[in-house]
């Protein structure tokens, strides 16, 4: 999978080299290449916003710069003319769709993605149309919250989108069970030593009955969803 970042701070990334997702760079299996808007600001001063039409606080960020850095990303990843076989453009936005795990599995089997993190106001929204013309746009957000850039959120994508690319993970049976992959969040985990500081590991976990045990995780599943996440549960 190659996924391309586009961001007026690179070094936010720099993370990127560590953990599971560095070894999966280092191995192949990721191909992520971060890149500053800035190169593609057309003045000598590297302006890549403005002041906003209708007035109103901020500054919104310029179009031409984007155009620039998505066509020179979009050329590079693909030789397809048209705009259904382009990269697939992610723009983190509290205007957007809510994050998943669903989409990040959807996501998982992408060949390219490219993520726009936009700043200040936002990005002109022209932008999203003219991607459109060259790839398939979605605007995402993680949450009913605003935060200063689109970093954070593409930081988190990536890594929740590269960890599901098969062999990203050493040990695949460990994404099946965990929290939204079936809809509910993931039951509590415990290890060595049995007991500690007067907590015990729950019986049915040292019983060896397998049975059990996977009935009692699931019962946990479901409590858990139900005190922390009623949402998540079919009315």
């Amino acid at each position: 999978m190659r996924i391309d970042v586009v961001t007026i701070f690179p070094a936010f990334f720099d993370v990127l080299e560590v953990s599971l997702l560095g070894r999966a760079r280092g191995a192949g299996l990721l191909d992520i290449r971060v890149h500053d808007l800035r190169e593609h600001a057309t003045d000598r001063h590297r302006t890549v916003d403005d002041t906003p039409y209708g007035g109103g606080a901020g500054m919104v960020m310029k179009p031409e710069p984007w155009a620039l850095a998505l066509d020179e990303i979009a050329a590079a990843g693909h030789d397809a003319e048209d705009a259904a076989s382009g990269p697939l453009f992610l723009f983190p936005s509290p205007a957007g769709e809510r994050f998943t795990q669903s989409l990040a599995r959807e996501w998982s089997h992408e060949p390219h993605i490219v993520f726009g993190c936009g700043r200040y106001e936002g990005i002109d929204e022209r932008v999203f149309s003219y991607a459109a013309t060259i790839g398939r746009v979605r605007l995402v957000s993680l949450g009913d919250y605003v935060l200063n850039g689109g970093e954070v959120a593409a930081m988190a994508m990536i890594e929740a989108v590269g960890r599901l690319v098969p062999g990203v993970v050493g040990n695949p049976e460990s994404l099946v069970e965990e929290s939204h992959e079936d809809g509910l969040l993931e039951y509590p985990s415990y290890t060595k030593p049995a007991s500690w500081r007067g907590y015990e590991v729950p019986d049915v976990l040292l019983s060896g009955h397998h049975g059990r045990v996977a009935q009692w995780r699931r019962d946990q599943q479901v409590e858990r969803t139900r005190t922390r996440r009623p949402d998540l549960l079919p009315e």
